[in-house]
């Protein structure tokens, strides 16, 4: 193990009562797969009875959302007659404001519907390691340019469901964020979105690409061999895992019916 994997994480988990089901599988999984010392994890959520029982049986921090960021769900209005996506950005804005809650300098921020299957390390030989798949919405780089001003690097795509974030780089995007707008980093991302396409955003593709305009040297990117199923991680035997792990490092189980408006 390299030296500096030695880095101290905390873990930091967006989660709605939706996520139960993967909830503490995800826990685990970071637990047994992250090769970092963990300080604490954090689930962020709405009050939720449910979600605070398994923070209290997996040794979590149940964090109440609204602690995170000066901001509620129900101030976002990003939908459209067919799609309802406010929750979807919410999210992604309270992992970026996850930086106030976290007490190392470096967190984690993994998604509630995705598990790992093979040993993860985010930081090593002095190289930030980013998890990489191969494609992206090209709206993405259009909020991109419109928050920073210039076009992103886009070596290649950086959503992939989980990523270390080091606070002291994420507070200089903000601030660079901050200065070009003369708002808050979180207003100036909800007035450049197109709130007409599905797809404006990205918390992951931004922070990546920020990153790695800086200092390309210092980022080393790997492939994410992430797979989406529509099962339920407790109806995989462990052998089964243990195949799909000979192919790929984390599963992700989505349950996409959160995204679509149901007719009235």
């Amino acid at each position: 193990m390299s030296s500096d994997s030695g880095i101290i994480i905390d873990v930091v988990i967006p989660a709605i009562d939706k996520d139960l089901d993967t909830l503490p599988y995800v826990i685990d999984s970071i637990r047994k797969y992250v090769r970092h010392p963990i300080g604490r994890i954090f689930v962020v959520a709405p009050n939720s009875p449910k979600i605070k029982a398994v923070c209290h049986r997996k040794g979590c921090v149940f964090t109440h959302e609204s602690t995170v960021l000066p901001l509620r769900k129900n101030q976002i209005a990003y939908r459209s007659k067919r799609w309802e996506r406010s929750g979807w950005l919410y999210q992604q804005l309270l992992k970026l404001g996850s930086s106030s809650i976290a007490t190392q300098r470096h967190f984690l921020v993994v998604d509630a519907d995705t598990v790992l299957i093979r040993p993860h390390r985010f930081y090593a030989d002095g190289k930030h390691l980013f998890y990489c798949r191969s494609w992206s919405q090209p709206e993405y780089f259009v909020t991109y340019r419109k928050l920073l001003g210039k076009k992103a690097p886009r070596p290649r795509s950086f959503v992939t469901h989980y990523m270390l974030f080091d606070k002291t780089k994420l507070r200089s995007l903000k601030n660079k964020i901050e200065a070009k707008h003369g708002t808050k980093w979180y207003k100036a991302i909800l007035r450049s979105i197109n709130r007409k396409k599905q797809f404006g955003f990205s918390e992951f593709e931004t922070y990546g690409n920020y990153v790695y305009s800086a200092n390309p040297g210092k980022a080393r990117l790997k492939s994410a061999l992430n797979k989406s199923l529509s099962t339920s991680p407790s109806a995989l035997s462990g052998s089964t895992i243990g195949k799909l792990a000979q192919r790929y490092r984390s599963l992700s189980f989505h349950k996409r019916k959160g995204y679509t408006r149901s007719a009235k």
